[in-house]
């Protein structure tokens, strides 16, 4: 089976206030600006190869607008495609993305935007951006922040076993972990990756009617005491901690969230495992065993479970919503703390 996708390469989300949000990333997160087209703003870590990681739209709410994978190589844009069609998925094909190629953008079964390129103009800084180092495209930042580079994307999912099955069997993600509800059989996140780490693309539980929505976004940095510094500077300058610094289980990342001026969530992580193993099966996680925090000595903050747009919960005597799942939803169950009760 041909190798389709390389990695995450960038995600667009919409804000009310582009220039509130972009400001936020700039002076908060230490990212920069690499251009402004059509209402959008195009943001860049100093560690991205590729001209920008995050792109701002104009949205009356937070949410995602598209996640972008790069292919493995021009034919293997062309074999997605055709994957994507045979499913009776609508692919539309662009030639006006910003520093993109020919690409192709679609609606997943889930509701979620993803596109699709190969070609796509590479960084390299010149002048004061240019770095020592021959492989950076970027000198390091001097911001007390500044990640390295986009992680992953976490989006939410009426089926998570369905999603990650889905996109396995079209796309070739790698399915690497399961958390389960010990209170019932109710899967309510999985971590598939296109690559060797542990995942770059996370899919938690969702109990609304709303499709395609996000739950939040990761980006890089270096070590973990990269990843504290980042947690002072952030207070120090006004912006409230949601969870962390703490570990997960799974994937074995250090990890930090908090949100910016749209509510958008955004994670900060580092370390986590590599996996070269071609037929891995996924372990199943149970919330007694710290899938979520390893350390096991807190219990998420059930304002972790809400996802973007915002969107109101169904009742337990809907179709497809089972009661137990409800429960976890609405925040008398925390799934993810150590014994199933937030």
């Amino acid at each position: 089976m041909i190798k389709l996708l390389s990695h995450l390469a960038h995600i667009e989300i919409t804000s009310p206030d582009v220039e509130a949000s972009a400001k936020f990333y700039e002076e908060q997160v230490g990212l920069r600006v690499f251009a402004r087209e059509g209402g959008k703003v195009y943001l860049r870590c100093w560690g991205d190869y590729y001209n920008y990681s995050l792109v701002i739209a104009p949205g009356e709410q937070p949410a995602l607008g598209a996640m972008a994978w790069r292919t493995s190589s021009p034919e293997a844009l062309e074999e997605a495609a055709k994957r994507i069609a045979a499913e009776g998925i609508e692919v539309q094909w662009s030639d006006d993305r910003l520093s993109l190629g020919r690409s192709f953008r679609f609606v997943g079964p889930y509701g979620h935007t993803m596109e699709l390129f190969w070609d796509v103009e590479k960084f390299h800084g010149t002048g004061d951006q240019a770095s020592i180092y021959p492989d950076r495209p970027e000198r390091r930042s001097r911001h007390a922040v500044a990640p390295r580079q986009l992680d992953h994307v976490t989006v939410a999912a009426s089926d998570v076993r369905g999603m990650a099955d889905w996109y396995s069997r079209v796309l070739g993600f790698r399915i690497m972990a399961y958390t389960v509800l010990e209170e019932a059989p109710v899967t309510v996140f999985t971590v598939v990756t296109t690559n060797e780490k542990s995942h770059d693309l996370g899919i938690v539980l969702d109990g609304s009617k709303t499709p395609g929505r996000i739950n939040h976004y990761a980006f890089w940095v270096d070590t973990r005491e990269d990843l504290l510094q980042a947690a002072d500077v952030l207070m120090e300058n006004g912006t409230n901690i949601e969870y962390g610094p703490s570990i997960h289980g799974i994937g074995e990342q250090n990890f930090l969230y908090f949100r910016d001026p749209s509510t958008m969530r955004i994670e900060v992580n580092t370390g986590g495992y590599r996996n070269y193993v071609p037929d891995w099966e996924p372990n199943v996680w149970k919330p007694s065993q710290g899938p979520n925090n390893f350390y096991r000595n807190s219990s998420m903050p059930m304002s972790m479970t809400e996802s973007f747009p915002p969107a109101d919960l169904p009742s337990a005597t809907e179709e497809g919503i089972h009661p137990d799942t409800r429960e976890a939803l609405l925040g008398n169950m925390n799934p993810y703390s150590e014994h199933g009760r937030g």
